[in-house]
């Protein structure tokens, strides 16, 4: 199949025992067909099925959505050679061609996803071959759809459509299916995580860090949402409400993970696993997100590390002045999720830069941290509730779930009474609470507002590049926002391939 994606049946850098989530074990040399003979076999493999989703957080799915967003932007350094495959992404302005782009980030997301999607077909179907606990057994098959659902589930979001793998490829032929359809796609998304829920234990009986029934809900209830099919999203998210494993942390601040603490906390539906240490499962988004070129005086008393380097280059995911001015007054999630620093290197005259504090824990290496990944969390639990209930017409239920989430911001019950004022109170509440968790563009998407958000955001952003921290004299290219489209191209690495696209 795809170069990457037929790397599965060697099962590389796989993980060991449920019990310790992070381990890595050695590589081996076996083959998917001698390899799997245990139960200990499949938890390594359902461990393997995780590992791209470090990847995919870590370095691409904040290029693919927040930044395609209007919530933050890449900071052009003109000192520095354009980067230009992410400002591509970052200013709607991506080249493509007869449906495919050459653009890596793109490929490599759709690459990492199909990896996953690869290593959970291995696993699904060699499982009943092996007898072990039927248990053990539910919850790793329950896991791998999870996975499945959880990788076509962005394909489809980003792609529309792709190739609907469901069987392990070994041969260059098998890996070359023609594209399946938007509806196709999400009917298989619809399984995976239908089944997930059935076969996995709620979140006190899971292994740390592991997709869990209530994980699997969330995720069906997103493509609910997504489809606008309310009624049976408001079931999902109700079932999670009541289940009594998740609820608010009274501190917005004290939500997101420090690097070696408060991971998978009360408020975690699911997250990405990071560890801080020499085994190479170090996160590294912290730095990806500052703005540049940055010196080591300015940046250690955001990191707190021993050993502090500058960073040079362009800034990414940098927050606009769009997203600080969401916030209401009083809302204490603008000072827990943006800071500013100072860098003295800034061609700008202003110097002052904002950037993403909700994720800057300190730790205690360059370039080396843990702090978890949120994918779900509580909060957006009951902000889907309030926007499923709202769009059936019970808008007084959903301010119930509205202010819960307000009402721990510091902020006031929402004003809103009519159906309208709620469903513009709610998308607005998404913004500020989900903010840079990759939120706002699927947001956008799914609501179809993308097209005028986008549009009235490049004609802020051109009549003013300075505030949008060009240098004096320095503007946006002239291809800027010319292409705002809902889906990306497919990869033209890929297309090399394949006949079907």
């Amino acid at each position: 199949m795809k170069k990457i994606t037929i790397t599965l049946i060697s099962l590389i850098f796989v993980f060991s025992s449920c019990d310790d989530f992070l381990i890595i074990t050695p590589e081996t040399s076996l083959s998917s067909a001698t390899f799997f003979q245990t139960e200990s076999d499949f938890q390594q493999a359902v461990n393997a099925a995780y590992a791209p989703m470090r990847n995919i957080v870590n370095d691409r799915m904040w290029l693919l959505t927040e930044m395609r967003s209007d919530n933050t932007i890449y900071a052009r350094n003109i000192l520095f050679g354009a980067t230009e495959q992410q400002e591509d992404l970052s200013d709607h302005a991506l080249p493509e061609a007869d449906g495919i782009t050459t653009n890596v980030h793109v490929l490599n997301q759709y690459r990492l996803d199909y990896l996953i999607i690869a290593r959970v077909n291995q696993i699904l179907t060699t499982i009943d071959d092996v007898e072990f606990d039927q248990a053990s057994k539910n919850n790793i098959k329950g896991q791998a759809h999870f996975l499945r659902a959880y990788a076509y589930y962005e394909l489809v979001r980003y792609f529309r459509n792709a190739p609907l793998h469901l069987t392990p490829v070994t041969t260059r032929e098998q890996a070359a299916l023609p594209l399946s359809s938007e509806a196709e796609l999400y009917a298989q998304v619809i399984s995976d995580a239908q089944q997930a829920v059935q076969l996995l234990p709620n979140r006190s009986a899971q292994g740390i860090g592991r997709a869990t029934s209530g994980a699997a809900r969330m995720l069906l209830a997103d493509v609910y949402m997504t489809q606008k099919r309310w009624a049976e999203a408001e079931t999902l998210l109700k079932d999670i409400v009541n289940s009594g494993q998740y609820q608010l942390i009274p501190e917005y601040a004290d939500v997101f993970s420090e690097t070696s603490a408060n991971k998978n906390n009360i408020e975690s539906v699911f997250e990405v696993q990071y560890l801080e240490g020499p085994e190479g499962m170090h996160s590294t988004f912290l730095y990806n997100f500052m703005p540049r070129p940055i010196s080591p005086a300015e940046l250690r008393p955001i990191t707190g590390t021993s050993n502090t380097q500058p960073l040079d280059g362009q800034g990414n995911n940098i927050p606009t002045p769009d997203i600080i001015e969401a916030y209401e007054q009083g809302d204490e999630r603008l000072e827990a999720s943006i800071a500013y620093v100072e860098i003295a290197g800034s061609l700008r005259e202003n110097k002052e830069y904002p950037y993403i504090k909700k994720f800057a824990k300190h730790h205690s290496l360059h370039g080396n941290h843990g702090m978890n990944w949120p994918i779900y969390r509580y909060a957006e639990v009951l902000l889907f509730l309030a926007e499923a209930l709202n769009e059936q017409g019970n808008s007084g239920e959903a301010a119930t779930y509205l202010n819960m989430v307000r009402n721990r911001a510091g902020l006031a019950n929402s004003t809103a009474s009519s159906q309208d004022e709620m469903r513009e109170a709610i998308f607005r509440e998404r913004r500020v609470e989900l903010a840079f968790e990759n939120k706002r563009w699927f947001d956008l998407t799914r609501t179809d507002r993308y097209m005028q958000v986008i549009s009235d955001f490049a004609e802020r952003a051109k009549s003013d590049p300075m505030r949008y921290y060009y240098p004096a004299g320095a503007t946006f290219r002239n291809h800027a926002f010319t292409n705002i489209t809902k889906h990306y191209a497919l990869p033209a690495a890929e297309a090399e391939i394949t006949p079907h696209f």
